[in-house]
């Protein structure tokens, strides 16, 4: 790939975190897409299972300063279609030059090289994605031959707000997080998330340090909703500390919300979600955030909005189809 003139290109390494949270900090003034990271949250998630920094990212440097960064995220396994995801960003002064072009040209590159050898049997797909006003990435993306696929709001509800009285039925129990019932919330998530777009279950390690084994998880503020020893229903939460900082606004972020099949339509989430904004406010946070799937074919959007959530921005996903074998 031929960068441009004063570009220095090379595999993100684990001592770069405190420069990528810098490059971070600044996307995030800009683009005001409410996310805020500390170094410490960069090197947890390039330190997970799985993950190929050699290979699978990139990172821009210009006078010994980050200035821009592309990560590709490759599935274990598929189920109908090898999504191939990558993000990235450059820095607010080093764009409008050409170089967020160069960059999605090799992550779309490195995502064909990828499909090629490990799901060449199914089709295959690029994604990315970005605020749906973000001008610029739409423009970058669709002028690459990206289509949008998917909508998703990004949705909050303070929480000096009464919250609706919900419960959940005779014979079931709502308890806060127990880690001795972590591999039945992880048999319940993979359930609850098959039927949803895009979902690819991931190996178990994999799952457990993006949720319950991340430094933002708070278990004190989730909960699960038991049937003997099976978890019918649960929501798991996290908190960034930085975003606080950033901010001046703690929000209790509401991770994953999951249903498993057979209890659906007996209100388990809504009773699982008004405890969980209870218990919040109770423990001093401001707010609740979520993210949501336009399309959630379960209706998650509907309960959210009548537990009082409103949207606060929207999301595209965009996607572009790589070559394969079918």
């Amino acid at each position: 790939m031929n960068w441009p003139e004063g570009i220095t290109a090379r595999p993100i390494d684990t001592g770069d975190v405190e420069a990528w949270a810098v490059l971070m900090a600044a996307k995030e003034k800009a683009d005001q897409d409410g996310e805020n990271f500390a170094a410490e949250d960069l090197a947890e998630a390039v330190n997970r299972p799985n993950v190929d920094l050699d290979r699978d990212s990139i990172s821009l440097w210009a006078d010994g300063r980050m200035v821009g960064y592309g990560q590709l995220h490759v599935p274990h396994t598929v189920v109908d279609v090898d999504r191939v995801r990558t993000e990235g960003t450059i820095d607010p002064e080093w764009r409008r030059r050409g170089l967020g072009t160069v960059l999605m040209r090799w992550l779309i590159q490195r995502a064909g090289d990828v499909h090629a050898v490990t799901h060449p049997q199914v089709p295959g797909l690029v994604g990315t994605g970005a605020a749906s006003d973000n001008v610029s990435a739409t423009s970058l993306f669709e002028g690459l031959g990206f289509k949008p696929e998917r909508f998703f709001f990004d949705m909050r509800r303070p929480l000096d707000q009464p919250v609706p009285e919900a419960s959940v039925a005779d014979g079931l129990q709502l308890t806060g997080y127990d880690p001795a019932y972590e591999e039945a919330l992880r048999l319940a998530h993979f359930e609850a998330f098959s039927d949803h777009w895009g979902w690819t279950p991931p190996e178990p390690e994999t799952w457990r340090s993006r949720s319950i084994g991340s430094r933002a998880f708070r278990a004190g503020q989730s909960y699960l909703v038991l049937d003997g020893d099976t978890v019918a229903a649960y929501v798991n939460c996290y908190e960034w500390e930085a975003d606080t900082e950033a901010t001046g606004v703690r929000e209790l972020y509401i991770g994953q919300v999951g249903t498993r099949r057979a209890y659906r339509g007996r209100g388990l989430a809504r009773a699982t979600i008004a405890k969980v904004l209870a218990e919040g406010a109770q423990a001093g946070y401001q707010r609740a955030g979520l993210g949501v799937d336009a399309d959630n074919p379960t209706g998650a959007l509907g309960l959210y909005e009548n537990l009082g959530f409103t949207t606060h921005k929207k999301f595209t996903d965009y996607a572009l189809p790589l070559p394969s074998d079918v």
